[in-house]
Order: structure tokens, then sequence, then C-alpha cells
């Protein structure tokens, strides 16, 4: 997607939400973060590759997520709604039979105040189950991680998948696996939430040091595969250098300590007939090796293990 592209779609975003504050009464901030809540979600599950101009990110923001969104926001003002009505009802028994002390009447009176605040509640109740399912079903669909924001395994297995589908591919592709050396003892040493700032402290690494056409993809655990795009061996070469050179120079300040961190990479070359598995295979055993060498560098594995 171009930046004009997530231009246009932020901005459709702004404009959505503009419309439904100025459509809405009493409008609150709780209905202003569903609204942001559930956009992130929908933001989440877009299709990259499905959309390539200004038209189509802003119908598919449009059409994927604003009715969900209205759904949401007048859920709760329909209940709210309700509720202002059951309290008009309180107010009114309370002023008709007060002062004549008619218990029987006033007792059918809360009753029936209490049947149906039951009811709406209930309503309200299953109003915000299903939101909440159709929320979790985009999450489920999400092309990102929910950590660091980069694309996730699912979007890399779609991304590599689209690259081994095409007939000729006249320019170089390089798919590098970035390990984090020793991550075990770091989570055992400063505890998960620390291992958690790192994986994000590197991801904004990555997005800083790549350029817009490179692609970054959190694979799992303390591994990410980035694929650099129409670049030769010694470009590759020398970005795979600054990326570990930049993880190792910087350092991670968590609860008043610096953590300092290295990273172990293993790169590969797209080849004519490769397939997901055989191209990151190969990247996996190059990433094997620069372990196995001692860490804190980068191995490349050209073709069929050599």
């Amino acid at each position: 997607m171009h930046k004009d592209d997530l231009k246009a779609l932020v901005t459709q975003m702004y404009t959505d939400l503009l419309e439904q504050i100025d459509g809405e009464e009493n409008a609150t901030l709780e209905q202003i973060r569903i609204y942001l809540d559930d956009a992130r979600a929908t933001v989440g599950s877009i299709d990259e590759h499905r959309l390539d101009s200004l038209d189509e990110s802003k119908m598919y923001f449009t059409n994927s997520y604003k009715e969900l969104a209205k759904k949401s926001i007048s859920s709760y003002q329909n209940t709210n709604d309700q509720f202002e009505q059951i309290a008009d009802m309180h107010k009114k028994a309370v002023d008709e039979h007060c002062s004549m002390i008619d218990l029987p009447k006033l007792t059918e009176h809360f009753n029936t105040i209490q049947t149906h605040m039951t009811d709406e509640v209930k309503k309200a109740n299953n109003v915000i189950a299903q939101l909440a399912k159709q929320v979790k079903e985009l999450e489920e669909t999400s092309n990102l991680d929910s950590l660091t924001k980069v694309y996730n395994r699912r979007a890399l297995s779609s991304y590599l998948h689209e690259i081994c589908s095409r007939e000729n591919v006249n320019y170089e592709i390089h798919v590098l696996i970035l390990d984090i050396d020793d991550f075990k003892v770091i989570n055992d040493t400063y505890g998960h939430i620390a291992g958690d700032k790192i994986l994000i402290f590197i991801a904004n690494i990555l997005r800083k040091t790549l350029r817009d056409g490179d692609r970054i993809f959190r694979y799992g655990g303390e591994e990410f595969v980035i694929v650099l795009n129409r670049i030769d061996a010694i470009l590759c070469r020398s970005i795979t250098t600054r990326l570990l050179e930049l993880v190792r120079k910087n350092k991670l300040i968590y609860k008043n300590q610096s953590m300092s961190v290295t990273t172990s990479i293993g790169t590969t070359c797209f080849k004519t007939g490769d397939t997901e598995d055989s191209l990151m295979n190969r990247a996996d055993k190059a990433l094997y090796k620069a372990k196995n060498n001692g860490k804190n560098q980068m191995y490349s594995e050209v073709e069929n293990g050599n």
C-alpha cells in the first residue's frame, strides 16, 4: 500500500469518526473509544495486496468497518435511551405514590421497572457479545502482530506464496531471518515484560532502517523475517550488517536498567522454482550457521544448502 493510500485511509477514518460524533446528540468518550478499538481491528485485517488505489482504501474502510462501528455506538445509545425512560418511570412512580403511600401500587410500579431494567440489560449484553464476537473475528483474520505492529506469520505465508507463484521475477528478492540472541536468558533474568519490550525495540529499529518497499514480519517468538526487494547480494549484506550494528549499539532502558541485545541473521535469495518452504528452509539453515558460528553475525545460504 502506498503512502497516499495510507493517508486516504486515515482521512476516511477521521471523517467517519467526525460524522459519528456529529450524528449523536450526546456523544461520549466511551463511544469514541469503542470506535477507535474497532477501527484498529479493521485496519489490522486489511490485505494490502488488494488495496493499491485511493478509492479502494476508502471503500474498504467504509464497507468493512463503518457498519460495525455504527452498530456499536447505536447499541450503547439505545441502551442509554431505554435506561433514561426507566428513570423517568421511576421518578413518576415516586412522585405519584409517595404522598399517598399506596404500598401495593408502589410495589407494582417498582416490579414493572425492575422487569424493564432486567430486559434492557439482557438486550445490551446480547448486543455487546455479538459485537465482541465480530471484533474477535476481525482480529483473527488480521495480518498484523498485536505486540510489535509489524506483519504476522499469516501475512508472511500469503506474501511468500504470492512471490513463489509468479512465473517470472526479473529482480532479486532476499529473505532474512533475524533471531534475538539468548532471548530465553533475557526473559529469565528480566521477566517476560522486558522480553516484550525488546521485541518492540527490535521491530522499531527494523521499521526505521528498512525501505518502504521492504517487508517486516514477526515469524514467531523472538524471530523476525525480512523480505528485501530489488537489491543485489552486496546491498543485502550491507543492510544486514547495518541491522546487526544498530541492534548491538542501541541499548534498551527498562526499570532503570540498561539492556544490551544482539541478533543473528540468516539470509538467502529467492530462486525461480522456490516454494515457500524451500525458501524459508534455506534461510533457516543460514540462521543456524550464524548461531553456530558464535551469534551476533550473519550467514548467507545461497542455494541448496551451499
